[in-house]
């Protein structure tokens, strides 16, 4: 079996990791931010849920990023816990 890289982390995590933290924002006043519930953010950030098209595109209005971005990394994420 061939090596492989580190596994894709969770879009959530990432979300989290690089965004949320780093920015000092709760998941309340983003959940707000993106109108959606805060509930709903919870379960994307925990890992609990994947990213949709409309997540995607929501996330990529308000972080200045683009849908493909979220949604490339669902995908990776998806095809190596798939794997």
């Amino acid at each position: 079996m061939l090596k492989r890289g580190i596994s894709p982390v969770h879009p959530g995590a990432v979300l989290k990791g690089l965004y949320l933290e780093p920015m000092e924002i709760t998941i309340t006043h983003a959940a707000n931010n993106l109108g959606v519930a805060r509930k709903t953010l919870s379960q994307l950030v925990n890992g609990h849920m994947g990213i949709s098209a409309e997540m995607a595109i929501r996330l990529s209005k308000v972080l200045n990023t683009t849908p493909q971005l979220w949604l490339n990394m669902q995908q990776s994420y998806d095809l190596s816990a798939a794997d």
